[in-house]
Formats: C-alpha cells, sequence, structure tokens
C-alpha cells in the first residue's frame, strides 16, 4: 500500500523503507505519535496501525473516505450490472427480479408436471410400442395420456408459452420460442393422432410431457442457482442469537439483536453467538468465524479485536462494544452482494439463447425444406410424419440444461468454498486472465509488522528482545506491540519495566532490572552518541525496519522489523506461473521494500512508491498492453483498481464484504485462494463448452436425419429412435455436469494440483520494477 510521506521515512531510518500504515485514516492519529525515530516515520500512517483488528485502531466501523462501500465511485458499471438483468428470450423471468418466487414456482410446476408425465408416458400407445408392452384393454384409457398431455400443455407448458410470445414480440427468437414450437407442434400433432385425423405415429403425448418436465427442471436449476448463493448466504442471518445480553446502568438485560445500538456493550458467554458486529473491550476467545470465511479453525480474538454477528465464541466470555447496525453490518454486505449477483447473467446463458436462437431457424428452415421435399416426392403423409418430427425432436431439451446445470453446480461449490461472487460474467473472465496484480499489504503480506531478526552484541538474543519487549510493553504503536508479541511467541521471561516515558521521533525509555533501557531509530542513537551495529546495513538493503535496544547508554542489539509475508503467497505465485500466468505486485512501500518482496516470492513485476490513488494507472497500464488483468487487494482502499481490473478479487474481506468494486469476494486471507476462483473459472467454462456442443450437436445431426437427408440411401431416422436420442442427449448433458462436483476449491488443494500436474514456468532473477 502507498506511503504517503516518504521522504520523511528515509530520513528517519537513513534510507530503509518503513512498513506501510496507510489502510484508514483512524482517529488516533494523536496516539499514533509514537516515541522513536523509526515510530515517528509511522505517525504518517496512522491509517492501517493495526489492520488486523487491534484494539487501540479502531474497529474499522468507521472507514474514512469509505463509510459507504457500496457506492464506490468508478464503479458505476459494477453497481447495476446494467445491461445483465434478463436473459435474451427468456420471457418468463426477464429481469430475474424475485429470483424466489421464480424458484418456488418452477419447483412447484416441475413436481407437479413430474406426477402427471408418469402416467401420461406409460399410457402412451406410442411410448408402449417403442419400448414393447401392451396396454391393458380397459374402457377410456386411451384418453388418459390426451386428457394429462393437454394439462400438461396448458398449466406446464404456460411460462414457455407466454415466453413465446415475448420473444415473437420483441422479434428476437429463442429458447422460449423453440421450446413453445416443439409443444405447439406436438400438442397438435398428438390431438390429431388420438382423434384419428393423423397418423398413429404421430401420437407424441409422452414426448410433450418429458419435454415440459425436462424444460421446467432446466429452468428451475437456473432460478435455483441464480438464488443459490442467496440462500446460502441468507441463512447467515438464520445464525443471530434470538437474544443478546445488553449491559446498562441498572444491570444486564436481554434484548433482540434488532434493537441493538451503536456504543452497547454487549455480553458473548461460552458457546454462544456475537449479536452484532463489533469490537471485544474486555476478554478473550478462540471464535468460530467458518460461516464468514469458509475456513474451519477457530481464530484467536482479544481486547481490541472485531468480531462479526453470527460468530461463535467456542471457549470463553467476551465483552463487546457494537459498532455496526442495520445496513452496516457484514450480513447486510452480504445481501448486498447476493443482489449484485442475481442482477448479472452468465455470457454462456447469453450464448445458449443465442443457439437456441439459431435453432429455432435451423429447426423451422428444416422443417420446411422437409415438407416441400416429401410432398414432392409425392409422399404427403411422410411429409406430415417428417415435418412433425423434425420440429419436435429440434427442441433443445439438453441446451435447455446445459448452462444451468453447471452454473448451479459450480455455484454450490464456490459458496462452499468461501468465494461470493458478485458477478457471473466477471468469473467467466477469470480463466482468461493473463496477469494478477497483487497489492502487497494485506495481501501477499500480513499487513503488520513483525519482528523477524533480533541481533545481540554478546550472543544472547533473547536477552535484547526481552529489554526492548519490558520497555515497549506500556506503549501501544503496531512496533511496540510486534515487539512484545514476538517475546510472547518466544515464551520469554519478560521483566517489569517503570519510570516509563516516550519522546516522538525518538523512542522510549524504562527503567528495566535497575538499568536505563532505551529502544528507538537514529535520533534515539544521536542523543546517547553512539553508533549503530554496522551488521544492519544489510537490514536496511532489504528496506526493513531498524530499532536499537541501548543499555545504560551502550548499544547491546538491534531489532530488524518488517511487514512479514504469508506463508501461502510463495506457494500461490509459484502455482500461476505454472498456469502460465504472470505475477505482477503494486506497493506504496520504497523500492528496496518492494524488491525484496519480490525476490523471496519470485514476482514478476513489481509497481513501487505508488499512491493508493494511483494504483488503477497500474491496472490501465497492464491493460493497455493488451493483457486481461485480475487484481487482488484487501478491498479496504483497493477500490478504483478493483473496479478497474477486468476480474476485481477482494480477498480477506470476511468481515468487509460490503465491498462493492469486487466482482468476486475471498472470504479467505489466503492468497492461494486465487487459484481456486481459475480453476472453478476453467473447469465451468470446460462442462459449459461442452454441455453446448452435446446439446447443439444432436440437434444439427438428428435434425437432418429425422427429415430424412439419407433417405436415398435407405435409411430414415426413426421418430422414436431420435425421441430417445433426444432424452439420452438430456442425460449425457446433466452426468456431464455433476462431474463438476469433484472440484475441491481449499485453497491448499488447488494449489497443490496446480504444482503437481504443470510444468514449472522459468524463474525470473529479477522482477521488472515500475517506481511511481
Amino acid at each position: 500500500m502507498s506511503g504517503t510521506r516518504r521522504d520523511e521515512h528515509e530520513a528517519h531510518e537513513h534510507g530503509s523503507a518503513p512498513l506501510p500504515h496507510e489502510r484508514h485514516q483512524h482517529q488516533h492519529a494523536a496516539h499514533q505519535q509514537h516515541e522513536h525515530a523509526a515510530h515517528a516515520e509511522h505517525t504518517q500512517h496512522a491509517e492501517h496501525a493495526e489492520h488486523g483488528g487491534h484494539g487501540d485502531h479502531g474497529s474499522h466501523g468507521d472507514h474514512a473516505g469509505h463509510a459507504d462501500h457500496a457506492d464506490h465511485a468508478g464503479h458505476v458499471g459494477h453497481g447495476s450490472h446494467g445491461g445483465h438483468g434478463s436473459h435474451a428470450g427468456h420471457g418468463d423471468h426477464g429481469s430475474h427480479a424475485g429470483h424466489g418466487d421464480h424458484v418456488a414456482l418452477y419447483r412447484r410446476l416441475f413436481w407437479w408436471m413430474l406426477a402427471l408425465a408418469i402416467p401420461t408416458v406409460l399410457l402412451s400407445d406410442m411410448f408402449a410400442s417403442i419400448v414393447g408392452y401392451a396396454l391393458p384393454d380397459a374402457p377410456g384409457l386411451r384418453w388418459v395420456s390426451p386428457a394429462l398431455g393437454t394439462v400438461m400443455f396448458v398449466v406446464g407448458g404456460r411460462p414457455f408459452l407466454t415466453g413465446a410470445v415475448d420473444e415473437l414480440r420483441s422479434r428476437r427468437p429463442g429458447m422460449m420460442l423453440l421450446v413453445a414450437l416443439a409443444l405447439t407442434t406436438a400438442f397438435i400433432a398428438s390431438w390429431a393422432a388420438s382423434l384419428g385425423f393423423a397418423d398413429h405415429h404421430l401420437d407424441f403425448w409422452w414426448e410433450l410431457a418429458l419435454l415440459v418436465v425436462i424444460m421446467l427442471l432446466g429452468h428451475w436449476l437456473e432460478m435455483r442457482s441464480l438464488a443459490q448463493t442467496s440462500s446460502a448466504l441468507d441463512s447467515l442471518a438464520t445464525l443471530l442469537p434470538d437474544e443478546a445480553e445488553r449491559e446498562t446502568p441498572t444491570g444486564i438485560e436481554r434484548v433482540s439483536p434488532a434493537e441493538l445500538r451503536i456504543d452497547d456493550v454487549v455480553i458473548v458467554r461460552p458457546g454462544a453467538r456475537v449479536p452484532a458486529d463489533g469490537a471485544i473491550v474486555e476478554g478473550g476467545a478462540s471464535f468460530d468465524e467458518s460461516m464468514i470465511t469458509g475456513e474451519s479453525r477457530a481464530v484467536a480474538r482479544s481486547a481490541g479485536d472485531r468480531v462479526v454477528a453470527g460468530t461463535v465464541a467456542t471457549d470463553s466470555g467476551v465483552r463487546v462494544r457494537v459498532d455496526a447496525v442495520g445496513e452496516g453490518t457484514a450480513l447486510a454486505g452480504i445481501r448486498r452482494l447476493v443482489a449484485d449477483a442475481q442482477a448479472s447473467t452468465s455470457r454462456a446463458q447469453r450464448l445458449a439463447d443465442r443457439a437456441a436462437g439459431w435453432l429455432f431457424w435451423f429447426a423451422l428452415g428444416a422443417a420446411a425444406i422437409t415438407a416441400v421435399a416429401w410432398s414432392a416426392l409425392g409422399a404427403p403423409d411422410d411429409a406430415i410424419v417428417r415435418t412433425v418430427t423434425v420440429l419436435v425432436i429440434a427442441c433443445p431439451h439438453a441446451l435447455g440444461l446445459a448452462i444451468p446445470l453447471v452454473v448451479s453446480i459450480a455455484t454450490e461449490r464456490a459458496a462452499r468454498g468461501g468465494v461470493l461472487v458478485a458477478d457471473r460474467l466477471a468469473l467467466e473472465t477469470m480463466r482468461r486472465v493473463d496477469v494478477v496484480l497483487f497489492d502487497k499489504t494485506g495481501t501477499l503480506t500480513a499487513g503488520e509488522p513483525t519482528v523477524l531478526d533480533v541481533l545481540a552484541v554478546d550472543g544472547d538474543a533473547d536477552r535484547v528482545l526481552a529489554l526492548a519487549a519490558a520497555a515497549e510493553r506500556p506503549s501501544e504503536h503496531p512496533l511496540a506491540r510486534a515487539i512484545v508479541r514476538a517475546a510472547e511467541r518466544a515464551a520469554l521471561d519478560v521483566p517489569d519495566a517503570s519510570d516509563f516515558s516516550s519522546s516522538p521521533a525518538v523512542g522510549v525509555t524504562a527503567v528495566v532490572e535497575a538499568a536505563r533501557v532505551r529502544v528507538g531509530g537514529p535520533h534515539l542513537l544521536d542523543e546517547e552518541g553512539v553508533a549503530e551495529l554496522s551488521a544492519v546495513d544489510a537490514w536496511r538493503a532489504e528496506g526493513a525496519i531498524i530499532l536499537h535496544v541501548v543499555v545504560d547508554g551502550e548499544v547491546v542489539g538491534a531489532l530488524r522489523l518488517a511487514d512479514a509475508i504469508r506463508p501461502e503467497s510463495r506457494e500461490a505465485v509459484d502455482a500461476l506461473h505454472r498456469l502460465g500466468v504472470e505475477v505482477a505486485m503494486v506497493t506504496g512501500d520504497a523500492d528496496a521494500v518492494a524488491q525484496s518482496v519480490a525476490r523471496e516470492l519470485g514476482i514478476d513485476r513489481v509497481a513501487a512508491n505508488v499512491r493508493p490513488e494511483h494504483k488503477e494507472r497500474e491496472v490501465a497500464r497492464l491493460q493497455d498492453e493488451g493483457r486481461t488483468v485480475a487484481f487482488v487487494g484487501d478491498g479496504v482502499n483497493d477500490a478504483p483498481a478493483l473496479a478497474r481490473a477486468d476480474v476485481g478479487l477482494a480477498i480477506g474481506a470476511g468481515t468487509d464484504v460490503a465491498i462493492a468494486s469486487a466482482d468476486v469476494i475471498l472470504a479467505s486471507s489466503d492468497p492461494r485462494s486465487v487459484l481456486s476462483v481459475v480453476e472453478l473459472s476453467r473447469a465451468s467454462a470446460r462442462k459449459m463448452v461442452q454441455n453446448l456442443w452435446w446439446a447443439a450437436g444432436y440437434n444439427l445431426l438428428a435434425v437432418p436425419l429425422a427429415a430424412g437427408v439419407l433417405a436415398p440411401f435407405g435409411f430414415v431416422l426413426p421418430m422414436s429412435v431420435g425421441a430417445l436420442l433426444m432424452s439420452l442427449s438430456t442425460i449425457v448433458v446433466a452426468l456431464n455436469a455433476q462431474l463438476l462436483r469433484r472440484l475441491d476449491l481449499d485453497p491448499a488443494a488447488s494449489a497443490a494440483r496446480v504444482l503437481d500436474a504443470a510444468p514449472s514456468a522459468p524463474a525470473r532473477q529479477e522482477a521488472d520494477t515500475v517506481s511511481a
């Protein structure tokens, strides 16, 4: 991320680049004026301070300049997904508004029509003759199929018939008109055969019944796929407890979560769910956040950390101050994301609609040619049978299921893998991405300072770290807390300190075990009149933050701090290289810091010294080279870049999902999640293409055969065989789509598959650098 005062940083650290902390302009800027010179550098960057959710830097509930993520400038196109609102040719569910109603409609119709279809098919003379069984000689039995078939045509076929009317009015023939043509032809021909006015081979009641059932199933699955993320994520609302325990001046009262207000303090007991978004003010616990992030491991949260409504305190109780209610909560953000997802449609679905339009004219032309050709050959009866057969079997049973089934399963797999798709078109674009641009801080790195090395003059590094932690413990600066955390992780015995004092741009001073201990940067060394350790030159070349520890006027050691690289980042970069995708990085850090990270991870291109508002330019620069760009940010101040990219992915946004600029939201903070999206995009695209070719290929092959193009060679495709092949194609499409369920979108599994399967891309010795 960008550092806004880089010159001051480098002056304070003698050229070493500081850790950028520019995420949010918290109201704690005065508090951030830390004691040592290196800390003073960060007073300009109080904005990010403890991005991981540290208490002294707020709960991120009020992102300055980002108060309403749903209205990011520069992302108008994604806000409404204009132009994606309707399926061309899907007249009955044009805009997909109210998907719940459509799901219920098609579900009810499907089950009722399936119940009617069973006797309609089994009691059809034509079906009985095809399968080879005899119908019982019972009075009125022959009229069961016509009666039930008529009900199915009128009731079950209504959505398609009304949709066909809409397509005719708009002069855009598509799926609905093709289905309606087959239904109407089968209905008229079947009644003519039942009444004895036409050849008995035109008894299509069984085919009409199967057609209605299969098409209703396809549209039910389509509606369900659009609403599946909604149903899966709206269920988070049911995770809220029925009551919350709110503290009042007179004690504790039980209220509904809806009655909570900002700044209320609530008690969350062990095993209970958090009733509202907020920050822990007392206590600590391990929280089950799987319903938000998709990660099964419990996450430790302590005072100052943010917690989200619906998560569970598994082992201890905490007090939480509410900082978001109503539309400001994470759950409300999820619902807004779902609304955007429902407003978007699939490029492959539109391709299927266009294919249906082409097949309509193909079927109509083939039927006309068939009628004329057989009539000219002096076989008017065969002309009728062949023409009707062409029109009936041309109906795209399989085409109607080809895309909805794949989308339904892909949506389910994505939701289970913690991937929230706000724009399905972006998901399809992901398979064509050839460069992934990562924001460094909070994405490839942890976004908070970490002690990476300790240098001791006498060789006792633990002693140096313990003394530094003792002196820093009273401070709440991010670097001070990083030093204390390092001592805690090392299980060191940190002595008590007294007479603590701090001096802005200098450092901290405390009495530890009767010795005067000071920790700070170059200004502190100047005050003490001592020189820095020569060994820190290598640290400075890497852009690290350097703090020296001085005891009674003598330098006893130094600490190297930096924004730690996530352990998963190297695997993510390697796997992207294996897929043939170039990896770039943008950062506000100085070039030394950027190059250090790039070398360690094997990143191809680096843009350093980039201000947050200029990240979009780096995306545009890559696009101007003809590249298809995916931008991966932590979704805080990356909105313009996320919106500009061909695919914008907000990573680690489990507690801030209302990021309207992103096309795909990755609940996990694992950068390998990008691989999961690539895999899902490529796998679903393969299945869609396979299904489209199978479905359309059947029509292109079966229609001419049904029309009798091979009749001069003595072969005419029997109508019954054509109908069975049509049903078989539907089964093949359905089974092929089910294979997508085998895809495991766990980030670690995705990376392992890629690294095990693909040849390695050539490594680059040094990243290409662009310094803004």
